[in-house]
């Protein structure tokens, strides 16, 4: 259980109204991305038109172009996919505020992302520019997938187990290689990661123990491990030299599983979550402890609402990718 935080009451600086909810904005990661996503959304707001605009700009492609009706492996590179949900989840924000007259820092008390949503989490906070964030994630997805040779490391999702049978399994099928824990979704879903051979073994491993399922994830790097530290050091240097503003809304960071604030932690936080584990089921606790009602998707997919609801089936979930779940958040809050 997590531990509740001792400036709980910063939580209500939410506007006095009917309502005593207290809502949190979560921002989804890489998997969740498909052709067509964001399309109605360019269609039917400018203010998400010019997000895709500006990071089309920002990258120097056509971006959009491949998100809206482009080819599903190639969206699906890591390099493309970081940027792309990025941008669909802001281009949602804007939405959101353009329609509803506010600024997402007058509705949230809480926002975070699942690894490169920390990034999204972090721009709809005004820490980052959407220009910034873009390119930021074009370079972490680039540096991922240099940083381990293609087809030498992987990920697998453990299924029906919690972080210790993960971490027994992860020891007895390493065999002196790299096998680590990615992200502890909750929900008894536990992903790991490491080289190939071990990942098999994993697998493997898992089935003896009788684990209800273990897959491996159609990835290209093994992400979230220590394999990671070359594109973790990419990362800081790019990071060095990255504008961070104070969020306007405090942001739960993947690491930590903890609020953040400072722009210096948020820096160095960003770069150890290359080679950490993202701690979304605890972030989810901590969202809950610190006492957050209703949890909202903002983006591609419906994976975290999914995974928070198996977290914390008190919290009351929404998605809003599409112009009509937009409008029916905004009904909502």
């Amino acid at each position: 259980m997590a531990r509740k935080d001792a400036s709980r009451g910063t939580l209500n600086s939410l506007p006095a109204g009917g309502s005593m909810s207290v809502h949190a904005f979560v921002f989804p990661g890489q998997g969740s991305q498909s052709v067509g996503m964001g399309q109605a959304l360019n269609e039917a707001f400018a203010s998400s038109r010019a997000v895709f605009q500006e990071v089309d700009e920002a990258l120097g492609d056509h971006l959009s172009r491949l998100m809206f009706s482009g080819d599903a492996d190639e969206l699906t590179r890591t390099e493309n996919a970081q940027p792309a949900l990025f941008a669909v989840s802001l281009a949602a924000v804007r939405a959101l505020e353009s329609e509803g007259g506010f600024k997402l820092a007058d509705k949230a008390a809480l926002v975070a992302g699942h690894s490169l949503g920390e990034y999204s989490a972090l721009a709809a906070a005004s820490t980052l520019g959407i220009a910034e964030g873009a390119r930021l994630l074009r370079l972490r997805g680039q540096a991922m997938q240099r940083a381990v040779p293609a087809g030498e490391g992987g990920m697998a999702a453990l299924l029906g187990v919690d972080a210790a049978q993960a971490r027994s399994i992860c020891d007895e099928a390493s065999q002196g290689e790299t096998l680590e824990i990615a992200n502890d979704n909750g929900g008894g879903q536990i992903v790991v990661s490491g080289v190939m051979s071990a990942i098999d073994r994993a697998i493997v491993v898992a089935k003896e123990h009788g684990i209800k399922r273990a897959v491996k994830l159609p990835v290209s790097a093994p992400f979230h491990s220590s394999l990671m530290a070359p594109a973790a050091r990419e990362m800081e240097e790019a990071l060095a030299t990255a504008t961070l503003n104070p969020p306007s809304i405090p942001v739960i960071a993947n690491v930590t599983a903890a609020k953040v604030t400072d722009p210096a932690v948020i820096r160095d936080l960003l770069v150890k979550q290359v080679t950490g584990k993202v701690r979304w089921r605890e972030s989810v606790q901590t969202m809950v402890a610190m006492g957050v009602t209703n949890m909202h998707e903002l983006g591609a997919g419906k994976v975290l609402c999914g995974l928070a609801r198996r977290i914390a089936p008190e919290l009351a979930t929404s998605n809003a990718g599409t112009p009509a779940e937009i409008e029916a958040l905004l009904k909502a809050l």
